[in-house]
């Protein structure tokens, strides 16, 4: 009876290392695909639900939000956040088709109207920076945040001719301010060059827009914008944070 050759048994092996890994991978895939489904907010698949923590996908699916407002709005209803869609308004470049409300917003005087992505990176920044930094910085909650508007059919700086601004579509708005449930008073004109817990407080909050808002601008990006913070969801880039 002939014994099986070297090459025989070196065939098998590779054969049976074969096996090994596919079942290694296949091991592993499953277990990616178990542990994706147990944390939606990092899978890039799984619809965008903002009760869930931020994680690897969020600003991905948030950025991707700014040019459908039918699927903002979608997110808006599937995470149980109060808000109202509005009629579209305006003409010519100043038509604002996309517009909602937020329903609970400390935004003053007055809740604007807003693209829904720019109503959907307030709802975040307010709930994931805002109150966090006011309870680390002053223990106390935000009860106002004051703002310049959100709505100016304009282009940049007011000037005769050049880019629209992301302001004249309702796609920014500009906060100038905060009041706290005790009280304090915190102004980005008069605060932001100190160095306290007021100026602190409005670094933080304007680091913190960064990862909910596609611009951030601040007194430290020119003399435009000494007295407030300049966000919106301009989809011309994924993020300038100055």
């Amino acid at each position: 009876m002939k014994r099986p050759t070297i090459s025989r048994h070196v065939g098998r092996f590779r054969a049976d290392r074969r096996v090994v890994i596919l079942l290694i991978l296949v091991g592993i895939l499953v277990a990616g695909r178990t542990w994706l489904a147990e944390h939606p907010e990092h899978d890039p698949w799984a619809p965008l639900d903002l009760r869930d923590p931020a994680g690897w996908a969020t600003e991905t699916k948030l950025l991707a939000l700014r040019d459908d407002p039918a699927q903002c709005r979608a997110v808006f209803e599937r995470s149980e956040v109060a808000f109202t869609a509005l009629e579209p308004a305006g003409e010519g470049p100043c038509r604002r088709e996309d517009r909602v409300q937020l329903g609970d917003a400390p935004l003053s005087p007055g809740t604007p109207s807003t693209t829904c992505p720019t109503a959907m990176a307030f709802h975040l920044w307010e709930r994931d920076v805002l109150e966090p930094a006011a309870q680390e910085v002053f223990g106390s909650k935000i009860a106002q945040v004051e703002h310049l508007g959100a709505f100016s059919c304009r282009r940049l700086y007011g000037r005769g001719s050049g880019a629209w601004s992301e302001h004249a579509t309702a796609n920014a708005i500009d906060i100038a301010g905060f009041v706290l449930e005790d009280g304090t008073r915190i102004s980005v004109l008069r605060d932001w060059p100190g160095e306290g817990d007021k100026a602190r407080f409005l670094r933080q909050v304007r680091d913190g827009a960064c990862t909910s808002f596609a611009t951030v601008l601040s007194p430290e990006y020119n003399a435009a914008h000494a007295d407030h913070f300049h966000l919106d969801m301009s989809p011309r880039w994924r993020s300038v944070c100055r």
